[in-house]
């Protein structure tokens, strides 16, 4: 089955899609990749976005019209996908949407909205859309995140020792072998917060890590970030731009107003790295597999490198798949394994009470006709 994944992280710059060739093969999952897209959003709707994230506010009427817009992007978004890289023929389409809030309390999540209506998807290409994910593993007591640790799981399974997957997007987060999967703190999400508050809004974020390079780590100003109390909950636990946003940055740079720029943006490049370093440290990684926008940023990576103490740090590239688009790739996974009936969770990973079929289903121009509910829950992913 051709199956396209759509996805727009914590950062919201662009919406990427991925193509895949999927077929169950006895226990195992085969995904053939086929390429892979990425549209930025255009600058008005980004704006709109950014301004209805917290800590901003909005209203039901602004939600409404973000719904429908996003909705339209993802399914422009996915014609080009599936005219690129699927010659058209592609069969299901999952979309992620874009996260605009994560109710947490404390290690509990009540809620969880992502925008970008499916309808929108399903009309434009004619295809059935899974779509609202991550609501089903919350209703069952989880996390509703990482979802892709499932995928993480599948794929990584088999590689010696104790390979960690890592994605560094706005949001990092991790999955161990054994399961244990959790938001490690910001990401990139407080130094696109920094590079965009100190130049009045452009660039959106520190382009191969310059202002970092320039900068100097202040220790004082770390220390200050570390005291955030989400470092020292246990696992499982997720996190977002509800808490790492500007705002955050704001109140912790208070006394600090002297500092450069670029010492700021350092002390969050290392915040970062530090924070990611010890999460993996608290699991026994023996290898890191890193993803995501953040993996782009070199001083960061090297920062995470120096921290890491010996343990290796490669990019999913190195094992098949581009670390810019395998959240999409992973999502097109739990659409599939929707579309055939098979849970897209490990419990082990949100915390929820059972494993989940996730996500609704938008049916296509043709009505929807469900393939037979496959026999073997895949034990693992293979790529072709």
């Amino acid at each position: 089955m051709r199956v396209i994944g759509l996805m727009s992280g914590t950062s919201y710059d662009a919406i990427d899609a991925a193509a895949a060739e999927l077929d169950l093969v006895g226990d195992s999952l085969v995904l053939k990749p086929l390429g892979a897209v990425s549209e930025p959003y255009d600058e008005e709707l980004r704006e709109a976005l950014a301004a209805a994230l917290p800590p901003g506010t909005t209203t039901l009427g602004e939600v409404c019209r973000l719904d429908a817009r996003i909705g339209q992007a993802f399914a422009a978004t996915a014609v080009r996908a599936d005219r690129e890289l699927c010659e058209g023929r592609a069969e299901l389409v999952a979309s992620h949407g874009q996260t605009v809030y994560h109710w947490v309390a404390g290690t509990e999540v009540h809620g969880t909205l992502q925008l970008g209506q499916p309808a929108w998807i399903a009309e434009v290409t004619g295809l059935p859309v899974v779509a609202d994910f991550r609501p089903r593993d919350i209703a069952a007591g989880g996390q509703g995140a990482p979802l892709v640790s499932l995928v993480d799981l599948l794929w990584l399974r088999g590689r010696p020792g104790r390979p960690v997957a890592l994605n560094i997007g706005g949001i990092a987060n991790l999955t161990a072998p054994d399961g244990t999967a959790f938001d490690t703190g910001p990401g990139c999400a407080l130094i696109d917060a920094a590079a965009r508050g100190f130049s009045g809004g452009a660039p959106a974020y520190d382009t191969d890590g310059v202002l970092a390079a320039r900068g100097r780590v202040h220790g004082p100003l770390l220390d200050r970030f570390l005291q955030e109390p989400y470092y020292a909950l246990p696992a499982p636990k997720t996190t977002g731009k509800e808490l790492f946003h500007l705002g955050h940055l704001r109140d912790a740079l208070a006394g600090f107003e002297t500092l450069t720029a670029e010492d700021v943006v350092a002390t969050l490049t290392m915040l970062t790295a530090r924070t990611v370093a010890d999460a993996v440290g608290s699991v026994g990684a023996t290898e890191v597999v890193a993803s995501g926008g953040g993996t782009r940023n070199p001083v960061l990576m090297a920062m995470l490198a120096d921290l890491l103490r010996g343990v290796p740090l490669r990019t999913s590239d190195d094992l098949g798949l581009p670390s810019d688009a395998k959240e999409a790739y992973a999502f097109a996974v739990l659409g599939f394994l929707t579309l055939h009936g098979l849970p897209g969770t490990d419990p082990a990973c949100t915390g929820a009470r059972h494993p989940s079929v996730l996500g609704s289903v938008t049916p296509g121009r043709d009505g929807l006709r469900l393939p037979p509910r496959a026999a073997l829950q895949p034990t693992r992913l293979l790529l072709e």
